[in-house]
């Protein structure tokens, strides 16, 4: 398929992250852009600003003149949209050219230099980071990423053509259809076994996408996973190692080894080790463009971060507010470990909104554990996205399983209330559901209660 022939591109589920990215990449080369979401949130609405036209209500009646060409029009869908949603079965019986998000990606980045992030966790971080530096060090690269960079203040940069930065997402295998010049994966723990299984099915995945490097491609690989590739790690035997780390004013300073040379006294801003291995695999990857290592490693210094990315809402000596898109039992250790190592001897608050039935279900043992590190829990009703309720599978049964006196089940509606009602040190709210959207009213009424 030639994308130079398609005019129109029509969108269903166009309010996703990666999807939005997408949209305004096409809507930046110029073609006529539109689509359905089922829910009108702020990245609907800043698209609709670029002039995307977008509805509501699952209407093919909606669908306007310029996306009925059945000839010169690509339909984009996400995997989290039913099939038997009526425009998509519209656009099936007609025969319209259909792909899923995932082959759109491969399509646009095939004849690029593609650097492709891979991980069950750290892929939006890492590939902000990688697309920042490039970005720095005067690389022409268009970047689709899956979550708004606080340096671009979006989901997408279009610097120039002839380099790429994707995230390769796991989910529904969409990341077979990559084919990149450089890959990393940063972890590899199971995840979405309503789609795997089991764990080995994963790993067989992570595999099989590493198969699919070009000729000559190289692939970076967290120190420790069972995968052949350039290592990473902190303080250890890697290829590319941190070494010498230590902080100062919430800043790590280290010295960066690669296989030619050692950089001292590098600076990186955002808080957790795990933030730092995805700072240090981006710069090795980034390694592989041919920009300057000092430039690439100066502009470590000056990444922003991601929005719901240890995202700080408020920062002072009385108060901590932090968010973050923790939704797996290892990405909360991480930020557990991110605050103890950052903010040492404060009391903290976590509220946390499950994301999914078949994953509350699949890691309840996990979750319990890793939620009962904090002082204080809130937990509310599980997020279902794309999922039907299963029975017996609840935030309360999970809020059982939690060794922790000091935990309640919250309704959304009374959030504020009952997290003003606790003598805050640090408050953290984690989620991949629409906890997102009530951040900024929590970072309102608490600073004005300050």
């Amino acid at each position: 398929m030639n994308l130079k022939n398609i005019r129109s591109v029509y969108f269903i589920g166009i309010g996703g992250i990666g999807m939005s990215a997408l949209a305004r990449y096409f809507k930046f080369i110029k073609k006529e852009v539109a689509g359905y979401d089922k829910t009108e949130t702020p990245l609907t609405n800043a698209l609709s600003e670029l002039g995307i036209d977008i509805h509501y209500a699952e209407s093919i009646d909606s669908i306007t003149a310029p996306y009925l060409n059945v000839k010169n029009t690509l339909v984009v869908y996400t995997p989290a949209v039913p099939t038997q949603h009526a425009e998509y079965q519209y656009f099936l019986r007609n025969g319209f050219t259909i792909k899923k998000r995932s082959e759109v990606l491969g399509l646009i980045t095939k004849n690029t230099f593609c650097f492709a992030v891979a991980g069950t966790h750290g892929k939006t971080t890492t590939s902000s980071i990688l697309a920042h530096i490039l970005k720095e060090s005067g690389t022409p690269l268009t970047a689709f990423l899956g979550g708004i960079s606080e340096d671009f203040n979006s989901n997408f940069l279009l610097e120039g053509t002839e380099y790429s930065v994707v995230e390769a997402d796991e989910f529904d295998r969409s990341f077979l259809r990559l084919s990149p010049d450089v890959a990393c994966v940063t972890s590899m723990d199971a995840d979405h076994l309503d789609i795997y299984g089991d764990g080995e099915s994963l790993h067989d995945s992570f595999h099989e996408f590493a198969s699919r490097l070009k000729a000559g491609g190289k692939l970076f690989v967290r120190n420790g996973l069972p995968m052949e590739g350039i290592t990473y790690g902190i303080e250890d035997d890697s290829d590319f190692c941190i070494r010498n780390l230590k902080i100062e004013r919430g800043t790590y300073i280290f010295d960066l080894e690669t296989p030619k040379e050692t950089i001292k006294g590098v600076k990186f801003n955002k808080p957790g080790r795990h933030n730092l291995l995805n700072g240090l695999v981006a710069f090795a990857m980034a390694v592989e463009s041919q920009s300057p290592v000092s430039r690439l490693a100066k502009a470590l210094e000056t990444f922003k971060g991601v929005q719901r990315r240890f995202s700080y809402k408020i920062k002072q000596d009385d108060l901590i507010f932090i968010d973050d898109y923790a939704h797996h039992p290892t990405e909360i250790n991480a930020v557990y470990d991110a605050i103890s190592e950052m903010h040492p001897n404060k009391k903290v608050l976590a509220v946390f909104q499950p994301h999914l039935f078949s994953r509350t279900k699949d890691f309840a043992e996990d979750f319990a554990q890793s939620l009962a590190k904090f002082d204080a829990i809130f937990l509310l009703d599980i997020y279902p996205a794309r999922e039907k309720p299963v029975k017996g599978i609840t935030s309360d049964w999970l809020l059982e399983k939690i060794e922790n006196p000091n935990k309640k089940l919250v309704q959304k509606t009374n959030l504020i209330t009952e997290i003003k009602q606790q003598n805050l040190e640090v408050l953290v709210t984690m989620g991949a559901g629409d906890i997102g959207l009530e951040v900024s009213k929590i970072q309102k009424e608490l600073a004005h209660a300050n």
